[in-house]
């Protein structure tokens, strides 16, 4: 069976997205490459560089389903039907939407009984392959769970201030991680953090 992954590009003091859901400059290193690395739809392709390619070509490469909240597909409007990584999307909802253009077609379900419901259908399609989980309340709430087995953190060198934290907001018991592994691209550090099991 494949592993469960919390990812996000987050900044130094642990945001995803200002106040608004704007991402600012947490995505320019997507652009300052000369890597092409497509993710899922080919209008998402990046141009990063070779370590950063490297780091996105190996675990995209092993992702067949991904995990996301209902707040992250309305603003991507679903993806216009692909989903953001891998073969199929389970976005955890207390509503399905109604009248979503793409619902007919696109490989995505939509998971109503909670984020642990949605990981573990995910990973039933998954099989061998990896399962993604979006971070933020989603994959705060994942993590909580007890159903992620790696935090991948795509930090980069800016200060937001204000805004979507990496954890949504994480409470109770401390959760030791263990060393994670380190990958340093062009104005992003890639973390690799094994969540250390009981």
């Amino acid at each position: 069976m494949g592993k469960v992954f919390v990812d996000a590009t987050v900044s130094l003091d642990g945001f995803i997205a200002d106040e608004y859901d704007s991402v600012g400059p947490l995505f320019d290193w997507y652009g300052n490459g000369e890597i092409e690395v497509v993710a899922g739809d080919p209008k998402w392709t990046s141009h990063v560089s070779p370590a950063s390619a490297g780091y996105l070509q190996r675990e995209l490469s092993a992702v067949r389903a991904a995990v996301v909240g209902r707040h992250v597909f309305d603003l991507a409007n679903g993806w216009e039907g692909v989903p953001p990584a891998g073969e199929h999307a389970f976005v955890v909802t207390h509503e399905p939407p109604s009248g979503w253009e793409h619902a007919a077609t696109a490989p995505f379900t939509f998971v109503t009984e909670g984020v642990a419901a949605a990981v573990e259908r995910a990973r039933e399609f998954a099989g061998d392959g990896d399962v993604s989980v979006a971070a933020g309340v989603t994959g705060d709430q994942a993590i909580r769970a007890g159903v992620v087995d790696e935090l991948h953190c795509n930090v980069v060198p800016v200060l937001l201030g204000s805004g979507k934290r990496y954890f949504g907001g994480f409470e109770g018991a401390p959760m030791m991680l263990d060393n994670p592994r380190v990958i340093e691209g062009d104005r992003v550090l890639h973390l690799i953090y094994p969540v250390r099991k009981a």
